[in-house]
């Protein structure tokens, strides 16, 4: 080997070590979290950046099937965060597909609701899941509207059933947000496999629901009742009143109906592979920091369901009340059941 060929080799060598090095410490100022679209306010982001001086660089998905196919296709390495609901956040676990956390790094757990624990029978402790927010979907209704046409309503999932509003209404374009609004309308569980009562549920939607319609909906809905067009919509609150101005939010009129909906828990976990295990947790800790949750909460005018110590801090009314949540179930991973479900979703979505 002459000179310049080993002074090259040298180089060579020297420059990997120095990448190498530049990576690690890259990686630990650096935290790639992986969130539902909208879900991630500026405001928190820039907080962790300022105490930790770590950047948190955020991609985002819109479903859970979207954001679990990706890590099934090996799309997901690199991620240090990723936030799937409860059934997801189950078949993550029972797949192996996330780290068990450190909880000696987590002290603001101490501000989980009890509700939570309650609720979250699939990861009870939080030993490798921590909820981001417990929620549920509901109905909107534009009051001013139906009180210009003379229409009553009751707070129930039979609003549907109201021929008076056929052509001003949507519901989810989702099979388990639908199916269980129909469950809970008649008194089952929403995670139920027994195939009399999804007959029934199906024959609720199909004969009286489905008919006073325009469609099922959960792009548009949102943007179609800020315009007028639809009246009474099965909705995600936030994205109802992010689409009306809020001189105009006294009109709105949003609740969970009085037989209980569709409760969700969406949960940051770790996955492996994760590069910044450290970082995950303490933007994990921060996140549940009473005032910097508040943040989150006021964002959104969500009520404080999952850390009850950040109501000291907010500043908006929220859309609904934590103690509406008391009647709700939790969507859950049915394994092989959800089959059931699919047959009959199929039918009800795509049959004239």
């Amino acid at each position: 080997m002459n000179r310049k060929t080993f002074i090259y080799k040298i180089a060579a060598v020297l420059f990997i070590v120095i990448a190498a090095q530049s990576c690690a410490k890259d990686d630990s100022k650096t935290l790639h979290l992986y969130n539902w679209t909208y879900y991630t306010p500026d405001s928190i982001l820039e907080k962790f950046e300022e105490e930790t001086g770590i950047k948190v660089i955020v991609d985002n998905f819109s479903s859970n099937e979207e954001m679990f196919a990706k890590l099934q296709a090996g799309g997901g390495n690199g991620y240090d965060i990723i936030v799937p609901s409860a059934d997801y956040t189950s078949i993550m676990i029972k797949e192996n597909l996330v780290q068990k956390l450190d909880k000696s790094l987590l002290p603001n757990l101490e501000n989980i609701s009890p509700l939570v624990h309650e609720k979250a029978t699939y990861d009870p402790d939080m030993d490798y899941s921590v909820p981001y927010f417990m929620g549920s979907s509901g109905i909107a209704v534009n009051r001013k509207k139906l009180e210009e046409n003379g229409i009553s309503y009751d707070k129930s999932w039979m609003i549907f059933a109201d021929e008076s509003l056929r052509g001003k209404m949507s519901m989810l374009d989702d099979m388990r947000e639908v199916m269980g609004a129909a469950l809970k309308k008649l008194g089952y569980s929403i995670n139920t496999a027994d195939e009399g009562q999804l007959d029934e549920a199906a024959r609720l939607i199909e004969e009286q629901w489905k008919p006073n319609l325009v469609k099922f909906d959960a792009e548009s809905f949102a943007k179609s009742f800020g315009r007028g067009e639809f009246w009474v919509v099965h909705c995600y609150p936030e994205a109802v009143f992010e689409e009306v101005g809020e001189n105009n939010w006294d009109s709105i009129d949003f609740f969970i109906p009085e037989e209980g909906g569709c409760m969700y828990i969406d949960n940051m976990v770790i996955p492996k592979g994760a590069k910044n295990v450290e970082g995950a947790h303490a933007f994990i800790n921060f996140f549940h920091r009473p005032d910097i949750h508040a943040l989150f909460l006021d964002e959104f005018n969500f009520p404080a369901t999952t850390n009850p110590e950040a109501a000291k801090y907010t500043t908006t009314e929220p859309f609904f009340q934590p103690e509406e949540l008391d009647s709700c179930e939790l969507i859950m991973d049915i394994g092989a059941d959800l089959e059931k479900y699919n047959t009959r979703w199929q039918k009800i979505r795509y049959t004239k």
